[in-house]
């Protein structure tokens, strides 16, 4: 199946490692040119050939100069991805039952909700021209609030709404906007040494690995396994894809049935 991504122009926030990652390779794969921007460049990113742009995209400034930079080599883009997200847990996380102090929640919405609201409405010019299209990520701890850091799940909640607020809002400019929602998946927040999951393990004293392998069942994982990452990238390249016109503000779910709500 063609889905017409052959030269167009991607940016990836998020991107070097994990889904990002993922997302990157599989854009590259269907003959886009792809910006990716994160922290720091990766062994994996390099080998993608994407070119890179090294931001932190929870400064107040970070997403207007990776989009100045990215435009400033060609005007054109036809592709934004959100992914950038995450973030630190801090100390003390699982004892606080609001997770966190008021830095900590600036910090996690600066990362999850921020830095996409900022990186869309610098992009946002070039990808009204383009009829492009925007992908967000979020993430099942939207929709099930308990099961992360409740700073994290907030963030994403709203990510939620903004991208549907802004499909409206852009999508008779020709612009469509949708998210992607993971469940869990294999990445550094969830298998990390240091990762949340991690942690989680380390404060109900048991090890890493065993509750890793425990996971799949208790969260309702009925394919028995973390998701991989290229599942989620291939939502994120289909719903970008110019053959899927009528995709406005749709938010799709790729959770292996652990969201349990219709």
């Amino acid at each position: 199946m063609d889905l017409q991504l052959e030269g167009k122009r991607v940016l990836v926030t998020g991107a070097s490692k994990g889904i990002g990652l993922a997302i990157v390779r599989t854009f590259v794969a269907e003959g886009a040119s792809v910006i990716a921007t994160a922290r720091r460049n990766t062994a994996e990113l390099k080998e993608t050939g994407a070119h890179f742009i090294s931001a932190d995209l929870s400064t107040s400034d970070g997403p207007r100069e990776v989009v100045e930079a990215a435009l400033a080599v060609d005007p054109r883009l036809d592709v934004l991805v959100n992914n950038a997200g995450g973030g630190e847990v801090p100390d003390g996380i699982f004892e606080d039952p609001l997770s966190g102090d008021d830095d900590t929640w600036a910090n996690v919405f600066a990362l999850n909700l921020s830095s996409a609201v900022r990186t869309t409405r610098a992009a946002l010019p070039a990808l009204v021209e383009a009829r492009g299209a925007v992908v967000n990520i979020s993430s099942s701890s939207a929709r099930d609030p308990h099961t992360s850091p409740l700073p994290y799940a907030s963030a994403k909640a709203a990510l939620n709404a903004f991208t549907r607020g802004l499909a409206e809002a852009v999508g008779r400019k020709g612009v469509r906007v949708n998210a992607v929602t993971p469940g869990g998946t294999r990445t550094d927040l969830l298998v990390g040494p240091d990762g949340y999951m991690a942690g989680v393990a380390a404060n109900m004293g048991i090890a890493h690995g065993d509750l890793l392998a425990a996971l799949p069942e208790q969260t309702g994982l009925l394919t028995g396994d973390l998701i991989d990452p290229d599942e989620i990238a291939r939502a994120v390249v289909l719903l970008a894809s110019p053959t899927m016109p009528s995709a406005i503000g749709s938010n799709w779910a790729v959770h292996a049935g652990s969201i349990k709500s219709i």
